[in-house]
């Protein structure tokens, strides 16, 4: 280099560093997020003049991380190792004329790093010519070394910078729209409002990239009732377990945060933390607390409201949907009391009939939304006595033959009522009721199905309404003894009760019992 040209590049004595001449590989973590700059030559002058030129430079409040490599395998594997890298100083001519360039095919056809900004840098522009290289490759600076001083190195470098930061913004931003349209559709499949609420924060993690850290990701999807605060789900550090009230789960200025959030009836924004405001038609309110690493620029709160927005529209559907569904299954459990109040029985068979049907569901291993159906469609299996007069239904003697005739009808009854919907529910009640008095060896009614002819829904509800009935007073007989109910389980097994789920009711048999003491009880009060 000429003397007299203070600025152009400087030849120093190599560092003391590691192999690839890189001293500030082991320290990058702890100094914060940076700016990746892969330098790939094979003078180590030009690694080292390099660094001195750019050791102070900072761009939006991050410095470099420069990384080196002198050779094209050298390359290879620091490229594959570092994806988010942002600017590639690359030379031309190292191991071979054309290496720089196989580089550049290598970095955008094979490794597909589009974000990243190719600086192209040689010393023998002949080997390269400027107009055949830019033409030919996707490269976006072409520098030739006896051109680059300091300064013109330092602009190279920040226009670079400024080039790949708003690509990024640029990609980060349909990534995140693309994120709440594909969230927000998988919200929506989420009837649970508690599932809900929990989706809600996955996907919001998900969309501003902020779970990289567990330990400093923690988030909060609150509704306030009539009088208090509960947790409908959270995530990160404070993920609750059940029945924790929420003044014992996080920290006082979170909760500060979130109550005053609802007196306010609006979000906000700060550099560590947000929250989201919204209440539905029916008047419940909603609160979404959440915890980030570093502060939400103006985008981000731009994706937060959009998504904010579509979670309100959810959380409203499934609120209406719950009042829908919960009147439903009131008026199903009140067709079957009143099924059971015309044969003097207490409405609380109806309920430990359907608490049994679904535990024991659950253990013989149908999903969680198919054995609720169960639970709920179970209190229906005696609804068709409600077409058996009162006299044989109330006969406190043995039946005739054809007042049991009559009694066995109550299948097709409630079959018959029930088999003219489409709602699953109410398909579930029709089987129940159809099939609760087959039995496995086929000597049951009404049709004398055997096996597993017998719906699964049929064979489990016979467990749970003749384990019920045994232990229950009734007009014609008293309730049994535990013990002789359980040995007159065990001698029908194969016989009235498919035996594989027999083996689950005894598996299980102190669920079931707690079930049964639990309405017992509230069937005295």
């Amino acid at each position: 280099m000429a003397s007299d040209q203070q600025d152009d590049f400087l030849i120093f004595a190599d560092d003391e560093n590691d192999e690839r001449g890189n001293p500030e590989a082991s320290g990058t973590a702890a100094r914060g997020e940076r700016w990746k700059v892969i330098i790939v030559d094979d003078e180590h002058e030009v690694h080292n003049v390099t660094r001195l030129v750019l050791s102070d430079f900072e761009f939006d409040g991050k410095r470099l991380e420069m990384i080196s490599a002198y050779s094209e395998a050298e390359a290879h594997e620091v490229l594959r190792d570092h994806p988010d890298v942002a600017i590639i100083l690359l030379d031309v001519v190292m191991d071979q004329d054309d290496t720089g360039l196989r580089i550049v095919r290598h970095i955008r056809e094979q490794l597909k790093y589009q974000s990243a900004r190719i600086i192209l840098r040689t010393g023998q522009p002949g080997q390269a010519p400027e107009k055949l290289v830019i033409t030919n490759y996707d490269i976006n600076d072409y520098k030739e070394k006896t051109e680059l001083t300091s300064q013109k190195l330092f602009t190279t470098v920040m226009s670079a910078l400024r080039s790949f930061r708003d690509i990024v913004v640029i990609e980060n931003n349909k990534l995140g729209l693309e994120k709440i349209i594909n969230s927000s559709a998988d919200l929506f499949e989420l009837k649970s409002m508690r599932k809900f609420a929990s989706g809600v924060l996955t996907q919001l993690t998900s969309i501003l990239n902020l779970n990289k850290n567990a330990l400093h990701c923690n988030s909060y999807a609150v509704s306030k009732g009539q009088e208090k605060i509960y947790i409908l789900a959270a995530s990160g550090d404070y993920a609750p377990s059940e029945n924790d009230r929420i003044e014992d789960l996080v920290p006082p200025r979170v909760l500060s945060s979130i109550e005053k959030t609802f007196k306010d009836k609006k979000g906000s924004f700060y550099d560590e933390h947000f929250t989201c405001y919204f209440q539905s038609k029916t008047g419940s309110e909603n609160v979404i607390y959440f915890e980030g690493s570093t502060p939400l620029n103006e985008w981000n709160r731009y994706l937060i409201e959009i998504y904010s927005s579509n979670v309100s529209v959810a959380f409203e559907n499934i609120y209406l949907n719950e009042e829908v569904e919960n009147t439903q299954k009131e008026i199903i459990f009140t067709l079957g009391e009143i099924a059971e109040t015309r044969s003097k029985e207490t409405g609380y068979h109806v309920k430990r009939v359907a608490e049994y049907a679904k535990l024991l569901a659950l253990k013989y291993g149908l999903p969680e939304e198919e054995a609720e159906l169960v639970r709920l469609a179970s209190s229906m299996h005696d609804v068709g006595k409600v077409a058996v007069p009162d006299a044989i239904l109330n006969k406190p003697g043995k039946l005739t033959d054809e007042e049991f005739d009559t009694i066995k009808h109550h299948t097709n009854f409630g079959y018959d009522m029930l088999n003219h919907s489409n709602r699953d529910i109410i398909k579930y009640a029709a089987i129940i009721a159809h099939q609760h008095h087959e039995k496995f060896n086929g000597t049951g009614y009404p049709n004398g199905l055997a096996g597993e002819n017998i719906h699964i829904y049929g064979r489990i509800v016979a467990i749970a309404d003749v384990f019920d009935a045994l232990g229950s007073d009734r007009v014609y007989k008293k309730a049994w003894p535990l013990d002789d109910i359980l040995a007159y389980f065990r001698g029908e097994s194969g016989r009235h009760f498919d035996p594989k789920l027999l083996d689950v009711f005894f598996d299980n048999l102190p669920g079931i019992l707690r079930i049964r003491d639990e309405y017992a009880e509230a069937a005295k009060s």
